[in-house]
Parts: structure tokens; sequence; C-alpha cells
């Protein structure tokens, strides 16, 4: 069924005379139902020929005291009805005293406000095209979501053509016998538009008052309702907005390129340089100055209506898409020799490899991933291992992700930036954690598996919250005896304060930090040594406890035991976290 009826003719008739294609007209008569678009565009172009054909009487605009027919006639001799210097195209006065324009052929060629956008870019044959390039991307999808981006000059074209239709501002420019419609004034100063509009009332009828601008289908919208089941049928997946899979078409019209130039000249405060963008003139800034532009002012520079272009839009780039997907675990580190991320300093590299660089390159090459960022919940240095002594714990309280237990292991997760592939089966999973763990013997992952971008916001939450077992042997400058350490196992909860540690002053701010160390065990070995296992509150600098940083941690053991302390080895035993995330505790 043909979506516009009899009030709707003379605007459709104003609109399709200067070049508007049919979907376009649809819109601005505030077609809001899905089915009309759809049709092909040759099928419309019928429709809305017929339809406008079907008026015996073409639209009369009532001139008073036309010019004789002679000058009318010398007037198009001399070119009046061609784009005036500014760029306006003039609607003439044909010899019959109705309203023509430049594009008056009812063959519309490229539409004069979507550019193309609604003619053959949503047709069934743009839609293959599109489907094949997303085919041949290799992405592993079940659905997708479509976005597209139009040149921002559509903005411009949309916010005349508003006017045009909604507000129906018809006139024919100043000259030396300019006509324009009249009417009486709605109130004592009245605007331009107001005389326009009570035209409307009288073309098109009291309905014509309940449209206003939110009432036009937004050509976003339009192209949507027409390209989305066209794209769901080619691809056999659901249009789902909530989709991880992106599938971007993004167009451009040189030619008319230069459309938003002008509200640069008048309102240049809405356009300034940004990082990263090629042009000011971005949609978001001529949104701006759209908004803010006196109408009057926009008459003046912009032609109403708008020019016809000669060629559609093109297409700068089809791109395909995924969101990142985490995965997340603990490992443990065995080695003395392999920090947590690459060592680079002064851009030369110091090691050859990293517990980042072990775990993410398997990840890379199985989810086909472009590029990785790897987190964890703290981090030890090159020469600390992160052990997780497993008979430390008891059955009860081994760690498993999905339900919070505890588990040797530091918690780790790993974003996969645009991953090509996205769904494994556990036991894909499982053998993937096997592939790391037999790659390298400096380090091992447990529990392996794929998260949300939600759980991975909370690891870092409650750091103050989690408790880290450590184990470290100590030397001490004077001979000690057994009894001479075993009053540490007595202290509990023992608060010192740290100064930001000298070795990481130049990479983290001067502060003084709080931290409580809740229990300490001792165990004897020689005349200058013995091993410490603590239990500390996360965040606690080990080493610097341990040694005193030339003061800067008190109390410390070389103070408590009134000795010059050392710390020769230091090995982190266990993370423990009790932090809520969701059904997880944190990871």
């Amino acid at each position: 069924m043909f979506p516009l009826t009899e009030e709707n003719k003379h605007v459709a008739q104003l609109l399709f005379g200067t070049g508007t294609c049919p979907r376009c007209i649809f819109r601005f008569c505030g077609v809001d139902f899905h089915a009309p678009y759809k049709h092909s565009y040759e099928e419309l172009l019928n429709d809305i020929q017929k339809f406008l054909k079907a008026e015996k009487d073409e639209l009369i605009l009532e001139v008073p005291n036309p010019p004789l027919k002679k000058i009318r006639l010398q007037e198009l001799e001399d070119g009046i009805d061609n784009p005036s210097q500014n760029g306006e195209n003039k609607i003439s006065v044909i010899e019959d005293g109705s309203i023509a324009s430049p594009n008056s052929n009812l063959n519309v060629n490229v539409c004069n406000v979507c550019l193309g956008i609604l003619q053959e870019f949503c047709e069934k044959e743009f839609i293959k095209k599109v489907c094949q390039k997303v085919e041949a991307s290799g992405f592993e999808f079940t659905n997708l979501v479509f976005s597209v981006s139009f040149p921002p000059q559509l903005s411009v074209r949309e916010f005349l053509a508003d006017t045009t239709s909604l507000y129906v501002v018809l006139r024919i420019e100043p000259g030396p016998h300019a006509c324009q419609a009249s009417a009486p004034p709605l109130e004592p100063h009245p605007q331009p538009q107001h005389a326009a509009w009570l035209l409307v009332k009288q073309e098109m009828g009291k309905q014509s008052l309940s449209l206003g601008r939110n009432d036009i289908v937004q050509l976003k919208e339009a192209y949507k309702w027409i390209t989305y089941p066209l794209f769901s049928e080619e691809l056999g997946v659901p249009i789902d907005g909530k989709s991880l899979f992106e599938v971007s078409v993004v167009f451009a019209h040189p030619e008319t390129v230069g459309d938003c130039h002008f509200l640069g000249k008048i309102l240049p405060d809405c356009f300034k340089p940004a990082k990263n963008k090629q042009s000011v003139f971005t949609r978001m800034a001529v949104m701006k100055a759209l908004n803010k532009i006196k109408e009057e002012d926009f008459r003046k520079q912009f032609p109403c209506p708008p020019n016809s272009p000669k060629a559609v839009c093109t297409v700068l780039e089809i791109e395909c898409a995924h969101g990142a997907v985490f995965v997340a675990g603990r490992y443990n580190k065995y080695s003395r020799n392999l920090p947590q991320t690459p060592w680079i300093i002064d851009g030369e590299r110091k090691l050859e490899s990293s517990v980042e660089e072990l775990i993410s390159d398997h990840l890379l090459t199985v989810f086909k991933a472009e590029s990785f960022n790897f987190s964890s919940s703290g981090r030890e240095d090159v020469d600390v291992r992160t052990l997780g002594n497993a008979q430390m714990l008891t059955p009860s309280t081994r760690f498993c992700f999905m339900t919070g237990c505890v588990l040797p292991g530091r918690p780790f997760a790993i974003e996969l930036v645009n991953p090509h592939r996205v769904h494994f089966t556990s036991q894909e999973i499982k053998e993937l954690q096997q592939k790391i763990n037999k790659s390298s013997n400096k380090i091992q992952v447990r529990d392996l598996q794929l998260v949300s971008r939600e759980a991975i916001g909370h690891m870092k939450e409650g750091e103050e919250e989690k408790t880290k077992t450590y184990s470290a042997l100590i030397w001490t400058n004077k001979v000690i005896q057994k009894k001479d350490i075993e009053f540490l196992n007595d202290i509990k909860d023992l608060k010192i304060d740290q100064k930001t540690p000298l070795r990481v002053l130049h990479r983290r701010p001067l502060a003084l930090r709080t931290r409580v160390i809740h229990s300490m065990e001792t165990h004897y070995v020689d005349e200058h040594h013995f091993r410490l296992y603590l239990k500390t509150q996360a965040g606690t600098y080990i080493k610097e406890f341990v040694h005193g940083d030339f003061g800067r941690t008190r109390p410390n053991i070389g103070s408590l035991m009134n000795v010059t302390a050392d710390i020769l080895e230091l090995d982190v035993e266990v993370v423990i976290c009790t932090t809520e995330v969701g059904s997880l505790k944190c990871i």
C-alpha cells in the first residue's frame, strides 16, 4: 500500500521536483513504518510518479501582481532559473504560472538530500557485496551489529530539506520582478518560516500542524529498516545491537564536501582541531553549528532547495571488527631471571622473554587476534618466583576461578583485541593450557578460562584487602641462634610505614604508605641465615621490610632484631582474594 495521502501530495511534488528521492520523500512526510521503504528503488520511483501524475492541478503559487508573460519569458532566456552566484537554485515561474525547478524531470537522478544513500546503497546488489566482504574476513560470529558512517554534509542537507518540507519555505530569489508567497503575520514579529508554515497549512491541511522535526524519520533509521533484514537473510544470522561483531560501512561524497564550510566561517567556535581528526567538520561539530545558526543566515549561505549532485556517495571502507574477548587464570613463575612483562630499558631489551609473552603468544595464535593487553593482580620482581605450594593448602581452599576458592598462583587476565576466532569448548581451552605449560619450564598456567569484561574490571578491586603469603631467605651480619628469631613468631598485625622505595622512585610517586604484617613464622637455617614466612597486606614491599631501605621502612627486620639484614631470595607462595565479584571472588 502506498504510504502517502492527498495531504502529502503538494510537499511530495515539491521535494520530488527539486531532486529528492522517493524514500527521502517518505521520511519528510513522516512515514514511520518500515514496509514502504523496503520496496526496490525502481518500484518506488514508479509508484511516486503515478502518485504525482494523479494530481490534475500542479502546485500553484499565488503571486501578487505577476509580471507580464513577455517579461517572464525574457527572464527565462536570461537564465533566472539557473543557480545564483551564491549557489542557490531559483524556482522559476513558467508560462502557465506553475512552479518548476531545475530538476523538474520526474526521472530523479542522485537525491539532493541523501546523496544516493537511500537509492543504490540499500539495494540487494550492494548488500551482497558487503556480505561477501564479511564472509571473506574470516571472523567467527553468530550475530552482528551493523553501523554506518555518513558524510557530515548530509546533516546540512537534511536541515535544509527539513525546513523545506516541514516548514515548506518556497522562495523565488530576489530580482527585478521577484515574487514571493505572502500571508498575514501570525504574531507581531513573525520569523520568515511563519509565512511558509501558513502556506503548508493551506496546501497540506490542518494535519500538517501536527508535524514537528521529531516526526521526520532519520536517514540512519530508514537505512537500517531497509538493510537489516537483507543482511540477516544474506548472512544467516540475526542483527543484534549487543553483538561483539560489528560490520561498519563508511560513506563519503567528495563532490559536496564543501557544503559545511560556510558554517566554519559563521560559527568558528564550533569547529576546533582535534587529535586524530583529519577535518574539523565532523558530524558532531556540524550538528552543533546547525543548532546555533540563525535560519536567515543559513538561507543566505546555502541553496534552498539543495543542489542535486552529479554522483552518488562513494564507499570509503567496509570494515569488520570483533569486540575483545578475555581470558583469565593464574600463573606460577619458577625462574629468577624472568620479568612479568618485557624488560626494556632505553629501548634495549634486557631479557629474552617474559611471563606475559610466554602466555599471550599462544593465545594470539589460537584466537587469531590482532593484539593483546596483559594485566594481573600485582606483580613480582624479575628475581622473585611465584610458586604457590599446593601442599600448603587444604582441598577445601583450592582455588577455582568460577567459585572464588583459593588456589596458588597469581591471577592474570589477557584482553585479546579483534579476535577472529571466539568460540571454544572447555576441552579446547584445557588443551590450550596444556600447550602453554609444555612450551616452557619457566611458568605454569592453571584455571585458564574465558571470562567477561565485568569480571576483569574487578580484578584490581579490593587490592588492600588482599593478603599474600611469602617465603624469604634472610641474611644477617651478626651470628644468630634459633632463640634470636623466635620472638618474630609472636608478632601479629604489625603496622609498618613505608616510603616509596628508592628502587622504584623513578616510576612511582613519593608517598608514605601504612601496611600490615599479619603474621610471621621463622625457620632457622644457620648462624647467618633463616627463612621467614610472612602473611602480609597486599602492596607491602617485602624486600624493604627486611633491609629497611636506609630507614625508609620502619620498623623492619633489621631494626626489630638489631642487626643488619638483607634478603637473598623471595618467593610468592599464595595470593588470597576476598573481594566478591558477582558469583566470583576477586580473580
